[in-house]
């Protein structure tokens, strides 16, 4: 039952203080406490009910309904008995958890609340409760351990006649029954999905898509052995899978939503099994990356190298190259429970980088075995083996993998092909779904290093990718990504120009034009951009502008009296080039 459907029966007494939003909760139970902490004898959806014989003072309201929230719990009901008037801070407290709380009139018992909910709850469940133990009795039985989340997902397509899919949070489908899901369609519902648990809205949630209706589930394993839940939604929210459904849940009964739930826990365990299996690269990431860090001989960061290929390169047998991507994610201040700072970043840009990494039209939960990421600080390092078209002749020296691809290839053009990964491509698919996850406090800024071919380039390439993840950063937008190749040329310095060397640098040069501009339209902000672009070209600049020369003219000609530049000169021309670059 809906606890709707609470407010709505005048017998009980019930008046609504908060939470006009949540009102569609299924209530699955009653519970009557007075405990400061009752989180032990909660398992989710109840009908919380209280005296409030646990409050001594204002500050007692927040723990206790985060406590509440927590745990699941559909609403709280607290009785008018004991204070008279509902405390404002509980009320407070409930609304930023965003707990639907209720006012019992004192003229009713808890009793009769109880037993009106027991009753609804026990006949709504009666029709359906055999089928659904059966169901979760074979989906135990033939659950990941037997089969993979495939065999979840078919036994949902013969049993309920449900389409569903599990999703990766940049949409890409790990798993589903029947036809795959398009990417662009996977990447929609992921950003659907994103965007609602950003604002705090508990799962299912509703998503219409090309004139279909889908209800999205979060997946996480809340049983035992089950890690702590997040503090901030931000810890996890870009990390956490999804299982897509092609149905409107909002009037499902209470017996479908608990097996859609208990599908969820089920795929959770494969999450956790696949974490597991990821534990071995990572650890080997993170060996080789201290050696590079700590400046190690290439001869030992080679010999972790030997190790590490079998490893991220099953079967191949071949020298691989090597390339080095770096991601970090950065969160601004929020009214969120965790101030930006305390957010543990890495791990969240771990697990993304692991993802992106990714080919997006691969699926499967184990696609990234090839894929070994570590996370120092607040950065996330991953270490690409990329395969060569040769393997190392027999007695070949070892001790440094990749050097039979470099003997093997004469031709030197063939190195600047630029084999491997690109920045711009690993971000194509995914920058649309994780902007809904960053939403307006969160950035992600990755950098590509090129493809180096022994131990003795690993060191560089870190360097190179770092610097490249800072002309990311210098970059507007959400999510920005830069490769090698714009390191060798002036976009290198610009990030790191001081903040306030950069303003003071801009406004002195351009804040006259755009003074100007303002007050009379003249476009010369657009005109010095044209001029440059054209390489200083009177008649090239002219046609660009629709203008003719001698109106050109007279707009360079305002440029240098309102800057006091000579716009002939190669020097004043970098100084304008570099300003509206940092602008």
């Amino acid at each position: 039952m809906r606890l709707r459907a609470l407010l709505e029966t005048d017998a009980l007494g019930l008046r609504l203080l908060g939470g006009e939003d949540e009102l569609d909760r299924t209530v699955r139970g009653v519970m009557t406490t007075d405990l400061r902490d009752p989180s032990r004898y909660l398992s989710g959806g109840e009908l919380v009910l209280t005296g409030l014989a646990w409050r001594r003072d204002a500050a007692d309201s927040e723990p206790f309904v985060r406590i509440l929230a927590g745990a699941g719990v559909a609403g709280l009901a607290a009785g008018e008995a004991e204070l008279r008037d509902i405390p404002a801070d509980l009320v407070e407290a409930c609304r930023h958890h965003r707990l639907p709380l209720f006012a019992v009139n004192e003229t009713v018992a808890f009793a009769t609340i109880t037993e009106h909910v027991v009753r609804q709850v026990s006949g709504e469940r009666a029709g359906d409760l055999a089928a659904v133990v059966d169901r979760h009795r074979r989906l135990m039985t033939s659950g990941p351990a037997g089969g993979g989340p495939e065999v979840v997902l078919d036994l949902l397509t013969s049993d309920l006649d449900l389409r569903a899919w599990v999703l990766s949070p940049t949409g890409r489908q790990i798993a589903g029954a029947g036809a795959p899901l398009p990417g662009p369609l996977g990447a929609a519902l992921a950003g659907h999905h994103l965007a609602a648990t950003r604002t705090g809205r508990r799962g299912p949630h509703r998503a219409a898509v090309a004139g279909t209706t889908y209800s999205l589930f979060p997946i996480r394993n809340t049983g035992r052995g089950a890690v702590p839940a997040a503090r901030d939604v931000r810890e996890s929210v870009l990390s956490d899978w999804l299982l897509a459904v092609e149905a409107d849940a909002s009037d499902w009964p209470a017996a479908r939503l608990d097996l859609l739930q208990g599908v969820t826990q089920l795929i959770a365990v494969e999450r956790d099994r696949r974490d597991a299996a990821r534990t071995v690269r990572r650890r080997l990431a993170q060996e080789v990356l201290e050696l590079v860090q700590a400046g190690a001989a290439p001869a030992e960061i080679a010999a972790r190298l030997r190790v590490a290929a079998p490893v991220l390169l099953p079967g191949l047998g071949v020298a691989p190259q090597w390339q080095v991507v770096v991601a970090r994610v950065d969160w601004g201040a929020t009214g969120q429970t965790a101030a930006a700072g305390d957010i543990a970043s890495g791990p969240v840009a771990q697990a993304l980088l692991e993802e992106i990494l990714v080919d997006p039209a691969v699926s499967g939960p184990d696609s990234a075995d090839r894929i070994a990421v570590a996370h120092t600080g607040e950065e996330a390092i991953a270490l690409v083996p990329l395969p060569t078209a040769t393997t190392a002749a027999p007695g070949s020296d070892e001790d440094a993998p990749g050097e039979a691809a470099r003997a093997d290839v004469e031709d030197a053009d063939a190195l600047d092909e630029e084999p491997g990964l690109h920045a711009d491509a690993l971000l194509a698919s995914v920058r649309e779904p994780l902007s809904a996850g960053l939403a307006d406090d969160g950035r992600l800024t990755l950098g590509v290093s090129a493809a180096v071919h022994s131990a003795e380039g690993l060191r560089g390439a870190l360097e190179e990718a770092r610097h490249a993840r800072r002309v990311a950063a210098a970059r507007p937008g959400r999510v920005c990504a830069a490769g090698h190749h714009e390191l060798a040329s002036h976009v290198l310095l610009l990030p790191f120009v001081p903040d306030d060397v950069r303003r003071a640098f801009t406004a002195r040069l351009l804040d006259p034009l755009r003074d100007y501009d303002r007050r009379h339209r003249a476009e010369l902000i657009e005109t010095l951009e044209a001029f440059l672009d054209c390489d200083g070209s009177w008649t090239r600049c002219a046609a660009r502008l629709h203008l003719h020369v001698n109106t050109l003219r007279y707009r360079v000609g305002r440029i240098e009296q309102l800057t006091g530049r000579d716009l002939s000169r190669l020097e004043d021309k970098l100084d304008f080039f570099l300003a509206l670059r940092m602008s």
